[in-house]
């Protein structure tokens, strides 16, 4: 160690360079040492970091480092040969380390580099999320306003609330200073400030509807930013040196029902717009925001529903008021239609009864005449009279009939009757007239014609008598032919019609009847024309049938109540026609059908002629009627007392009395009830007959519910009266056809 040259300086020592040497190298080591203390203390804390193992190697090198400097303090004096090979392990180590720690950070350097970019990355995503945070918290804010705008604007349907509570929530929620809002005049040349926020400005003034700005605005669905000096935006009065606030302006679409389209929206060229101004505060720097157009936006849109919704309900109220204007009016209509129903009722009612009563006295007598030695010219004469007065008592029928049909007061009488019996009364009605004109008259009964049927007998005898009178008065010679039958199902299609729809069941059937004549038959234009009231087809000059023009145009009403339908077929005058009518009829339960009262009503040839000695009371408050009714039983040989009261009526019944008439005008239902209580049993008591002018159904009805033995419609001709008094004695019940 003692030839070591090592130490030798190569230039001369100088103490003090040594010295500051020495004390450098110190404190360099002791830096060095102290460096991997404060990275064990950084690797401890951040245990996450990943490259923890980069961080031991750098503090082997500092470590190394500075063990270098330590041992070189020993190299300033004398040192032996150790000391130096320690020092050149150290050396080498530290130059291997240094090496390898260089080497590692030009791979570690651009991770490094990458891990910053990224932090730089996640900070400006961290400022873009706050802002995208702000405009959500922004969109709620106004989505929050709009709600509220909203909901306090659809609170009322008041056109003049919406608007103000428009403006004022809009002030609030924005802090205006002022907001207006511009409506077209009637003519639409014109805006006219119609509210205003603050009032400053008076309501009323105009401005015209093509200004510039205001085209701008109507242009577009935006809000608009205008100049504050433009004629609109002038809302509050200049004073001082302020500076105006920004003002921006957007339309308000007025809509109306007339604008609105079936499965469409309207068109926003047919529409008619509003203009809302906004103003912000004056020598403010404050500025429109993008949420805040928004919000005015919208809240115009609302407006604009809200005021559709306004006027719907306006007109909905004006159509209300128009409908009730209207029901009055149809009620009060309905109420004097009804009065003046009842006053035809009861103007027919006592016309009735009024006229028939005269007619029984024509008609009465006239027949009593008739029965008498008469000249040819004379029994001419009272022929003619009977005959007149018997077609005026059909036309005072068929007027009632008509009025009852109109008003729908008829209604049909349906039970079970005989059907083929129908037929053969009605063939013998019209017999004695077609002999006299030489007419063959054939009925012709369909095989599977059933013998009962349930339905209305009355209206369909009237019906066929009728149509079958008919033929007999318009044929001078020939035939007439009257046939009857079902209808099958699969036929009824070729009936079917646009008044006649008909549906096959298992319970009804369908009668189809035809009257066909060899007449004078109908110009096929005249058709249409014969079931219309008051109609005929042949001129007043020409004419040579009696009739009145009622007689079809009932049978179409009795038909169509019977669910049915009639037509009438002619090729031409001279050629005939055929007159066809189907209806309804129900099939009887088997079990009722021979339980029915099937009497046959008394044909001519069986009628008893000799009434002598029978005792008959007449009650009637008329004297010519009560005179007239006793001079026909008189003429048929009775014994007939009458009386004009209740009171007389009941002291004059007696048990010798057969049979008592009584006109029911008079207080006849009571007599009829103290009648039953005076003869118990029913063979003491003398049979009950009503003499009556109605032809109503509760007339009918009455008389049955206080037990008479029958009816008797007013006129009553000789062989009405004698056909009823044999029925009546024979049968102890009168079956008069109403």
């Amino acid at each position: 160690m003692e030839s070591c040259n090592c130490i030798e300086p190569q230039w001369p020592a100088d103490e003090l360079l040594m010295k500051y040497q020495y004390i450098s190298d110190f404190f360099i080591a002791l830096a060095y040492f102290s460096i991997p203390l404060e990275l064990i203390y950084f690797v401890k804390k951040s245990a996450v970091f990943p490259y923890r193992w980069v961080l031991v190697q750098f503090g082997a090198f500092i470590v190394l480092c500075g063990a270098s400097h330590l041992i070189n303090l020993w190299t300033f004096t004398m040192h032996s040969r150790t000391v130096a090979v320690v020092m050149t392990t150290a050396k080498v180590l530290t130059a291997v380390v240094s090496c390898a720690t260089a080497l590692m950070l030009v791979h570690i350097i651009p991770d490094l580099l990458s891990v910053k970019t990224r932090e730089l990355f996640l900070k400006n995503k961290a400022a873009e999320l706050d802002r995208e945070m702000g405009l959500i918290r922004t969109q709620e804010e106004t989505g929050r306003h709009v709600r509220m705008l909203t909901h306090e604007i659809r609170s009322t349907l008041d056109r003049h609330t919406i608007l103000k509570t428009t403006l004022v929530e809009l002030g609030r929620t924005l802090a205006l200073e002022e907001c207006a809002l511009w409506m077209p005049t009637r003519t639409g040349l014109e805006l006219q400030l119609s509210y205003t926020l603050r009032q400053q400005n008076p309501v009323g003034y105009t401005v015209p509807i093509h200004l510039p700005v205001i085209n701008q605005v109507f242009s577009t669905n935006r809000a608009v930013k205008i100049s504050p000096n433009s004629p609109v935006a002038r809302l509050r009065p200049l004073a001082g040196k302020f500076l105006p606030g920004e003002v921006v302006a957007v339309r308000v679409p007025l809509l109306h029902l007339s604008n609105f389209q079936i499965n469409d929206w309207p068109e926003l060229s047919t529409k008619r717009y509003a203009l809302m101004v906004l103003m912000l505060p004056s020598d403010s720097a404050r500025q429109w925001h993008v949420h805040e157009l928004e919000l005015v936006e919208v809240v115009a849109d609302q407006v604009a529903v809200a005021l559709s919704h306004a006027a719907i309900l306006e007109e909905s109220m004006r159509a209300r008021d128009l409908l009730i204007e209207q029901n009055v009016a149809l009620d009060l209509a309905r109420r004097e239609a009804e009065t003046a129903i009842r006053a035809r009722n009861d103007f027919l009612a006592v016309m009735n009864h009024e006229m028939r009563t005269p007619m029984h006295a024509i008609i009465a007598l006239s027949s009593l005449l008739q029965e008498t030695e008469l000249t040819p010219e004379q029994r001419l004469m009272v022929e003619t009279i009977l005959k007149s007065s018997n077609l005026l008592a059909t036309l005072i029928n068929d007027v009632l009939d008509l009025s009852r049909l109109e008003d729908g007061s008829l209604q049909l009488e349906t039970g079970t009757f005989n059907l083929h019996s129908v037929f053969k009364e009605v063939l013998n009605l019209i017999k004695p007239v077609a002999s006299v004109k030489k007419l063959l008259v054939t009925l012709n009964l369909s095989p599977d014609l059933p013998l009962c049927a349930v339905g209305d007998e009355k209206r369909l005898m009237q019906t066929i008598l009728n149509v079958t009178g008919n033929a007999v008065k318009f044929s001078k010679e020939g035939s007439i032919s009257v046939t009857a039958f079902i209808v099958k199902s699969e036929s009824l299609r070729e009936f079917r019609s646009p008044e006649f729809f008909p549906l096959p069941s298992e319970n009804h059937f369908y009668l189809c009847v035809q009257v066909k004549d060899t007449g004078s038959g109908i110009s096929p234009q005249d058709i249409p024309k014969l079931f219309t009231k008051f109609t005929q087809t042949q001129p007043l000059a020409t004419r040579k049938s009696g009739g009145s023009g009622l007689g079809l145009a009932i049978c179409k009403r009795f038909v169509n109540l019977m669910d049915g339908h009639i037509w009438i077929e002619s090729e031409g005058l001279g050629k005939g026609c055929t007159a066809s009518f189907i209806i309804k009829l129900g099939f009887p339960d088997r079990s009722n059908e021979f339980k029915m009262p099937l009497v046959p009503k008394v044909q001519s040839n069986h009628v008893q002629t000799n009434f002598t000695g029978l005792k008959v009371l007449v009650m009637d408050d008329n004297g010519v009627s009560r005179s007239v009714t006793k001079g026909l039983l008189m003429h048929l040989g009775c014994d007939v007392t009458t009386v004009g009261s209740s009171e007389e009526c009941l002291r004059a019944v007696s048990l010798e009395h057969r049979v008592v008439f009584i006109d029911v005008c008079l207080e006849g239902y009571e007599i009829a009830g103290h009648l039953q209580e005076r003869f118990l049993k029913r063979h003491d008591r003398p049979l009950i007959v009503a003499l009556t002018g109605n032809t109503d159904k509760a007339t009918k009805d009455n008389c049955i519910r206080f037990g008479m033995d029958g009816v008797l419609l007013k006129p009553v001709s000789v062989d009405k009266m004698r056909a009823a008094l044999s029925e009546l004695l024979e049968h102890r019940v009168l079956h008069e056809a109403m």
